[in-house]
């Protein structure tokens, strides 16, 4: 069946922005083929440095013809109603009224007839066009078109032939060889059926018939078109320079994809490193050639940085490289003086007489600089330290007061990636401890999800004050995420103070740590409604993500948090096990749809006596035995519950819980609870409402799914 093939080429996309454009070019065309009633079997789209394509196979030549019926408003609507519906329609088309169940209403039958599929593709491509989310666009000339970048050509070719469509890019085009820049009047861009290969080392006219050709003509001009492809050469290549010299890549996956995104015909090629550069901490050789040069560190047997780096080049050269090597190389040697420069400089100055500068450096406008900051990370650390096993508060307060200094160096400044890693470096200079420079280095972790969580006591506790620091604070001026948006990476933080406590297994009390936190920052800055539980049901939220990513019901931490008051992580997420463990039996999975039956009886029986039937059943109005067994058993078992919440034996409440099992589904075999008698019936819905009681002890089993 016909394919449509279409190319954007242009100058120079970034490489950040080619992946999800090459995604909003195949989702804007398709979308509008689907809109048109153009069916296909399959849509493809890739990016290159200078170029969007996207090919779709399997389209008809034609659209197919149909006939819809469409319901308007009431016939008794205001005119603008009746008035746009009218307008919404082909010109011509008959309307009716027509009575239906719900009164009169306007019908229409519109008639599609067939077009042409190029057609409809010409029109589906200029929507696309103008519709293009780029995150950053240019316009140039006077028209209202937007880009990326200057587009230089598009390709269009439908079933084997060119779309007969153009787009006015600009209208205008300086002559800039004239004393006074005049203008003339350009033709719009056509589309066509021509592109070119590689910017330099190919000068050949391509013009492919089919997407099969096209990508085999753009490969023998030096241009690979997939970058999945041209990231695995780079990979690949990259390994293979480095296992000649007995080395290894270390091959940062952001770092090969920006890579893969400024080359269209990779070339890997092995630098040198000036050998009086390797007394640099490794940190910032590597961070200066992935930062600035978009380099790839490379690694000896011993896990150790080595004096070789990995460059991409985007040129096949007569001498294999070696002049690009060269110039590399020798850019490298300049950014690493600098580097070097920072360093012999920072050391001058103690990271102590650093900490009276960060007075310069703002934290957040309504929360006050980082030296405040910092004096409230002294604080809460001293608070922290008593439940984290084996953290001396004194050493805690010493990295809390030394963390944030390294912020006012010249290598931070220079890469801020490095705050924290360089504050370490120059506390081991200085002869500080070594557990205390670690704390220092680690108490921006964990990053994310897959960063390395602190475990040392002092990078625990000092990791603890920062985070709770940035999120009460957050919280407490009305600074809190919304939707996909959270600029200060408050779900970040959330995240790593879970991490920390579940991991450390940490006995912290969230509510009264959050209280605490609030009350360092002085009068004035938190809002006086500032309620900790709404900082714990954030928790609650980002716990739920976090452990669905290890695959434990959200539910199930839903019905925990639900019974309030809970805020010990570990004692929280040891009820959630053992709940999940219960649940995961037949007794368990019984028990639970026994819950939802008498739930629901109890409340539809509430609801429609206007009463209430929670409170102790009375015993004399047990006639049946089932009903007594039942009664016994759940007395029994809340006792028995009771003691084991208090000595957090969780697993031993739910086999308790288990118990109950037998004498409900007899209870539910045998007692007819809505009788005829009204006072057993009051005393039979109050032993449903037990059984709630009972298990609510453990969870709220109402908020539990299935």
């Amino acid at each position: 069946m016909p394919e449509l093939l279409l190319e954007l080429l242009s100058e120079e996309i970034p490489a950040r922005m080619q992946a999800r454009a090459a995604e909003d070019l195949k989702r804007l065309v398709c979308e509008g083929l689907k809109a048109a009633g153009l069916d296909f079997t399959k849509a493809e789209s890739y990016a290159t440095p200078r170029r969007l394509t996207l090919v779709v196979d399997g389209l008809p030549k034609k659209t197919p013809s149909g006939r819809e019926e469409k319901r308007g408003p009431r016939v008794s609507a205001p005119e603008k109603a009746v008035a746009g519906f009218k307008g919404s329609l082909p010109a011509g088309t008959p309307i009716e009224e027509r009575e239906t169940e719900k009164g009169t209403f306007l019908f229409a039958v519109v008639e599609s007839e067939s077009k042409p599929t190029a057609a409809v593709l010409i029109a589906v491509i200029h929507k696309t066009l103008d519709a293009f989310p780029w995150l950053k666009s240019m316009r140039w000339g006077t028209t209202s078109f937007y880009w990326i970048r200057p587009l230089e050509g598009i390709l269009a070719i439908f079933n084997g032939e060119t779309l007969d469509g153009q787009i006015i890019i600009s209208n205008y085009n300086y002559v800039l060889d004239e004393k006074t820049p005049s203008f003339k009047i350009t033709e719009p861009m056509q589309f066509h059926s021509l592109t070119t290969g590689h910017r330099f080392l190919s000068s050949e006219i391509i013009k492919p018939k089919d997407f099969t050709d096209y990508k085999e003509k753009l490969r023998k001009a030096y241009v690979v078109l997939d970058a999945s492809e041209r990231r695995a050469i780079i990979e690949r290549d990259a390994e293979k320079l480095a296992q000649k010299e007995n080395l290894t890549v270390k091959l940062d996956p952001g770092l090969l994809d920006e890579v893969t995104g400024l080359v269209e015909w990779p070339v890997v090629l092995m630098g040198s490193i000036d050998s009086e550069f390797m007394e640099l901490p490794p940190e910032v050789l590597s961070t200066t050639m992935a930062a600035n040069q978009k380099y790839f560190s490379t690694l000896d047997a011993g896990g150790k940085l080595a004096p070789k780096f990995i460059v991409v080049a985007n040129m096949e050269t007569a001498d294999k490289g070696k002049a690009i090597i060269a110039g590399n190389e020798r850019v490298l040697r300049a950014r690493l003086a600098d580097a070097r420069f920072f360093w012999d400089q920072d050391r001058k100055a103690t990271l102590e007489s650093r900490v009276p500068k960060l007075e310069h450096l703002v934290f957040h406008a309504k929360l006050g600089t980082i030296a405040q900051k910092v004096s409230r990370l002294q604080a809460l650390v001293a608070k922290l330290a008593p439940a984290v096993p084996g953290c001396d508060t004194a050493s805690a307060e010493q990295a809390a007061f030394l963390c944030k200094a390294d912020l006012v160096s010249e290598m931070v400044f220079e890469f801020p990636e490095l705050q924290g890693v360089m504050g370490r470096y120059y506390a081991l200079q200085e002869s500080v401890r070594a557990d205390v420079a670690a704390a220092i280095s680690e108490h921006y972790s964990p990053l994310g999800p897959n960063d390395t969580c602190p475990s040392a006591p002092l990078g625990v506790a000092v990791a603890l004050a920062d985070k709770i620091d940035t999120l009460v604070g957050f919280w407490g001026i009305g600074e809190t995420p919304t939707g996909s948006k959270d600029p200060y990476a408050l779900r970040r933080a959330a995240l790593g103070v879970i991490r920390l406590i579940v991991e450390n297994k940490l006995r912290l009390p969230l509510l009264e740590t959050f209280k605490h936190s609030a009350a360092l920052y002085g009068n004035g800055i938190i809002r006086d409604d500032f309620e900790s539980n709404e900082l714990l049901v954030f928790f609650a939220d980002r716990l739920k993500v976090h452990l669905r990513e290890k695959g434990v019901r959200h539910d199930l931490v839903s019905a925990v948090f639900a019974l309030g008051g809970e805020d010990d992580l570990v004692r929280l997420l040891a009820r959630v096990e053992a709940l999940q463990g219960f649940l995961a039996t037949d007794d368990g999975a019984n028990l639970l749809t026994a819950y939802k039956r008498a739930s629901n009886i109890v409340a539809i029986e509430e609801k429609k006596d206007k009463a209430s039937y929670t409170g102790e059943p009375e015993s004399g109005l047990l006639r049946e035995s089932e009903e007594q067994v039942l009664f016994e058993a759940l007395a029994e078992t809340r006792a028995n519950i009771t003691v084991s919440l208090d000595k957090e034996d969780f697993a031993g409440a739910m086999g308790f819980l288990a118990l109950l099992r037998l004498p409900v589904d007899a209870f539910f075999d045998r007692v007819t609870v809505n009788c005829d008698d009204a006072a057993l019936r009051k005393n039979r819905l109050k032993l449903l409402s037990l059984i709630r009681t009972a298990m609510g002890q453990v969870a709220d089993f109402s908020r539990i799914e299935g």
